[in-house]
């Protein structure tokens, strides 16, 4: 364990749980460093032929923690782009890793949790998880490459949709517009997903990096969109939308949020 980071060899296949029960995976600076690490170790290490990255106990990740949050936006806006960066960075060496990373979904995939499974290049998902991305519901917009993400999995409508209402989307609902590749059972979501890695590891490793890197280029490098993102996230955080956004979330009440 490292960083609230579980790493686990399973033959050829590392996997990467995030793992903090008692905020149900929520990312942290430290445990968005140790994932960055683990992706950049299997991109160079032969005997890795896949990843799986997972969330331990019933929740893949409930994202980002609003409480710090509040903090960044008391500091000075640079700090906030480069707080950001130690996020963007892991997604970055998810993208550049030639080897293909699985994600695997129990529970709720929150926020911050979205953009990190949309990242991966295959998803795996219980029946029963769910997918927010309700950055505006807190008058911010996403990062981690959501909208890269979704710009590329999604027609325009469904990506409004998501990113405009914030609102929770069922598992087999992602299945049949094919952003996630697989349903199973409740409980049985890593298991899937560790033996599609295993498989795919079994497979010729130089041929499935260039694939990778051949979807990078045909949709168009993510890198470019996260510096979008980082922007538009710093402006967001420390412009009145945000702090109204927030301050209603934890007054418990509905935002009121400022016109003209």
């Amino acid at each position: 364990m490292t960083g609230r980071i579980g790493i686990a060899r399973d033959g050829r296949v590392l996997v990467v749980t995030m793992d903090d029960g008692a905020t149900k995976n929520a990312l942290t600076p430290e445990m968005m460093a140790a994932a960055r690490d683990a992706l950049l170790q299997a991109a160079g290490d032969p005997g890795v032929g896949a990843v799986v990255l997972a969330g331990a106990g019933d929740t893949f990740c409930s994202g980002g923690n609003l409480g710090r949050l509040i903090g960044n936006a008391k500091a000075d806006p640079g700090s906030t782009r480069a707080a950001l960066e130690g996020f963007h960075g892991w997604v970055r060496a998810m993208r550049a890793c030639p080897k293909p990373v699985i994600a695997a979904v129990e529970g709720a995939a929150a926020g911050a949790g979205f953009s990190v499974a949309l990242g991966c290049d295959l998803i795996v998902a219980a029946e029963d998880a769910t997918f927010t991305l309700a950055y505006v519901k807190v008058g911010l917009n996403p990062d981690g490459g959501a909208s890269a993400f979704l710009s590329r999995a999604a027609t325009p409508q469904l990506a409004a949709e998501i990113m405009f209402e914030g609102g929770r989307i069922g598992a087999p609902r992602l299945a049949q517009l094919a952003i996630v590749n697989r349903v199973v059972a409740p409980g049985a979501a890593l298991a899937e997903a560790t033996a599609w890695a295993a498989r795919l590891a079994e497979g010729p490793a130089v041929a499935i990096g260039r694939a990778k890197r051949l979807i990078e280029s045909g949709f168009g490098a993510a890198d470019a969109q996260l510096d979008r993102e980082a922007d538009f996230f710093v402006e967001a955080l420390h412009g009145p939308e945000a702090a109204e956004g927030i301050a209603a979330f934890f007054e418990k009440r509905p935002p009121s949020y400022p016109r003209g």
